[in-house]
């Protein structure tokens, strides 16, 4: 299911999370701390997820690929990318 595709809930709002549901847990995860931390750096959501960091980019490079996190460099350090959700 791409994100272009909307699945309507049961009270006929359309559901934001369609994207998420069939990804690994993981991915769930950090898209869940996303949702709940406007901006975090990679290393971040391993410390709050209590994640591994390969695990991390795994799931990161996941919800990339179904286009629900947004990623940027940081102004303050660029070898670092600030991830925020995009649904």
């Amino acid at each position: 299911m791409s994100t272009t595709d909307t699945v309507t809930a049961d009270d006929g709002t359309a559901d934001r999370w369609a994207a998420v549901r069939d990804l690994p847990p993981s991915a769930k995860l950090v898209a869940k701390v996303l949702d709940y931390n406007d901006t975090l750096t990679q290393s971040e959501l391993a410390e709050e997820t209590l994640l591994p960091p390969r695990t991390v980019r795994y799931a990161l490079s996941r919800l990339e690929e179904e286009g629900v996190v947004d990623s940027r460099f940081s102004f303050t350090d660029a070898r670092k990318r600030l991830y925020s959700l995009g649904i």
